[in-house]
C-alpha cells in the first residue's frame, strides 16, 4: 500500500483539480495507509512511512505541475524565521548530544552523529510540505470551502469501519495489514470499544471524527442552498458515532466548537481562535513555575470517574519528570533514539511515557523547536487576529473562522496528546496563504492614490 499510493495520488491529479487532489491525497493516505511501525528504513536516510511518503510525492507532482515557484516560501518573515528553525535546528542538537548514554549493565544509546544530523534535517523538512504547498494551492475560500466538504465526505467514508470496530472491538489494521499498532486495552472504554482502524489509536480516530462534525455544522450553518439539510444530517450522523467513539475530549471539544461555530460570527470566531493559543505557547513555563492547577484538574477528572483521574495523574506525574530532563538541555533538547526519556540506571529501560506532541519536541529539540513547531502551527492564527482589527465582518471568508477554530483545537489538544498530524499542517499552511492573502488586499486597498497636478 505505501508503494502503490504514489499511484493513486498521480491519478487524483489527472482526475481533479490541483486544491481537492492534494487533500485527497494526504487525508487519504492519513486515514487508510497501515500505521507505525509499517515503514520503508533504508541507512542514512528517516524512516518513509504513511505521512513522510504523501508529502515527498506531493512535492515532486506539484513541482512538475506548476514549477518551482509553488514552493516559494511565505512572505512573512517571521514564518520564514519559524521554518528555519524548525527544519536546521536539529543540526545544533546533534552537535551537543555527542556523549553516548552508558548504563551499569554495559548497555549504551550511542552519541548523536552526522548520519542522524542528516535523517533529522529530513524529517523536519519533509513534516512542512504540506504547510508551503497549501499556503499557496489551498489559500482560496473555493479552496477552504472543498477542504471542509472533503472533510465531512471522508468522516461519513471513515464512519463505516469505525462502527465495525465500535461493534466488533479493533481488528482491522490487524485483519488488513497483519498487526495491531498499539495497546489493544486501551481500546475498551466504558464497557464496549472505541474504534482504532488504521490511525495510531482511538484518540486519533476521535478527534478525526470531532474534525469532520465541525466541517459538516460548518457548511450547514454557511450554506444557503438546497443541501443545507443534507449537512444537517451528515453533522448529526456523525455526531452520534464521535459519541460512540467513546473519547471524553474529543466529545468536550465538540461541545465547545458547536455554539462558537453556530453564534459568533466571521471576526469573533478568529478572536476566540487566537485566545485559545495563547496559554499553549507558554505552557512549558507555566509547567515549570509550577502554575498549571494539575491537582484541581485530577480532582474534576475524579468526578467523572476514577479511571479518567489516574490516567490524568499518570499524565502529569510523567510530565513533570520529563520536563526536568529536558531543562538539563533546554535549548535544543536530547534529540532522538529515547534520549529524552528517563532510563533505568541499571538496565537502560526507558521508565517514562511521552504522550503530549509539547513535551516530545520540548525534550527532543529544547526550547528552539518548541518555538518553531508550535510558532508555525499558531502564527496563521495570530496574523489573521491581527488583520482582523483592519477588516469588516464580510471580507472575511465564511469558512476561515471555523477553520481556524479546528486548528486552535487541535493544538490544545497537543498539550494532553500527540494528535499532529498531515492535516493539521495542511489546516496551518491553507490559513497561513489565506493570512497573507488578506494582508495584500488590506495594503492594496490603504495604497495613497497619486495626486495629479493640472498642467498650467
Amino acid at each position: 500500500m505505501l508503494l502503490v499510493w504514489p499511484l493513486v495520488m498521480v491519478f487524483l491529479f489527472r482526475r481533479m483539480p490541483a486544491h481537492r487532489a492534494m487533500i485527497w491525497s494526504l487525508l487519504g493516505a492519513y486515514l487508510f495507509l497501515p500505521p507505525q511501525p509499517a515503514a520503508f528504513d533504508f541507512p542514512l536516510l528517516p524512516p518513509f512511512t504513511k505521512e513522510s511518503i504523501p508529502n515527498l510525492v506531493l512535492l515532486l507532482i506539484c513541482l512538475v505541475k506548476f514549477g518551482p515557484n509553488v514552493i516559494q516560501l511565505p512572505r512573512n518573515k517571521a514564518a520564514r524565521i519559524l521554518i528555519f528553525l524548525f527544519v536546521f535546528s536539529p543540526i545544533a542538537t546533534v552537535l551537543v548530544n555527542g556523549e553516548p548514554l552508558i548504563f551499569r549493565n554495559g548497555s549504551f544509546l550511542p552519541g548523536l552523529r552526522f548520519t542522524d544530523m542528516v535523517a533529522l534535517v529530513i524529517t523536519q523538512a519533509m513534516m512542512l510540505f504540506p504547510v508551503i504547498l497549501a499556503r499557496n494551492i489551498l489559500a482560496s475560500e473555493e479552496a477552504h470551502q472543498d477542504l471542509l466538504k472533503i472533510l465531512m465526505v471522508a468522516g461519513l467514508i471513515y464512519s463505516i469501519p469505525m462502527l465495525i470496530e465500535i461493534r466488533l472491538s479493533p481488528q482491522l489494521n490487524l485483519w488488513v495489514y497483519g498487526y495491531f499498532q498499539h495497546s489493544f486495552v486501551q481500546s475498551i472504554r466504558f464497557g464496549g470499544f472505541r474504534p482504532v482502524v488504521f490511525l495510531d489509536h482511538g484518540l486519533w480516530v476521535a478527534f478525526f471524527a470531532m474534525t469532520s462534525t465541525m466541517a459538516a455544522f460548518t457548511l450547514w450553518r454557511v450554506d444557503r442552498s438546497t443541501h443545507r439539510a443534507v449537512y444537517l444530517l451528515a453533522a448529526g450522523y456523525l455526531g452520534i458515532v464521535l459519541v460512540l467513539s467513546k473519547s471524553l475530549g474529543a466529545l468536550l471539544f465538540a461541545i465547545l466548537l458547536t455554539p462558537l461555530i453556530f453564534l459568533l460570527n466571521r471576526k469573533m470566531q478568529l478572536l476566540v481562535a487566537f485566545i485559545l493559543i495563547l496559554p499553549i505557547l507558554s505552557y512549558p513555563v507555566l509547567k515549570t513555575s509550577n502554575l498549571v492547577p494539575s491537582q484541581w484538574m485530577i480532582e474534576q477528572a475524579k468526578k467523572v470517574n476514577d479511571d479518567r483521574a489516574n490516567s490524568l495523574k499518570f499524565r502529569f506525574y510523567n510530565e513533570d519528570i520529563l520536563l526536568d530532563r529536558a531543562n538539563e538541555k533546554p535549548l535544543f533538547g536530547w534529540g532522538s533514539w529515547g534520549r529524552n526519556h528517563i532510563h533505568n540506571p541499571d538496565s537502560g529501560e526507558i521508565t517514562t511515557v511521552t504522550d503530549g506532541r509539547w513535551i516530545i519536541v520540548f525534550g527532543v529539540f529544547g526550547w528552539i523547536g518548541f518555538i518553531a513547531e508550535f510558532g508555525l502551527l499558531t502564527l496563521p492564527l495570530a496574523l489573521l487576529w491581527r488583520i482582523n482589527r483592519k477588516v469588516r465582518v464580510e471580507d472575511i471568508s465564511p469558512y476561515a473562522g471555523p477553520i481556524a477554530l479546528i486548528l486552535a483545537i487541535n493544538v490544545v489538544d497537543l498539550l494532553p496528546n500527540a494528535t499532529l498530524t498531515p492535516l493539521t499542517w495542511l489546516l496551518s499552511g491553507a490559513l497561513l496563504g489565506y493570512a497573507e492573502r488578506l494582508t495584500r488586499k488590506l495594503s492594496v486597498q490603504k495604497k495613497p492614490r497619486p495626486t495629479w497636478v493640472p498642467l498650467m
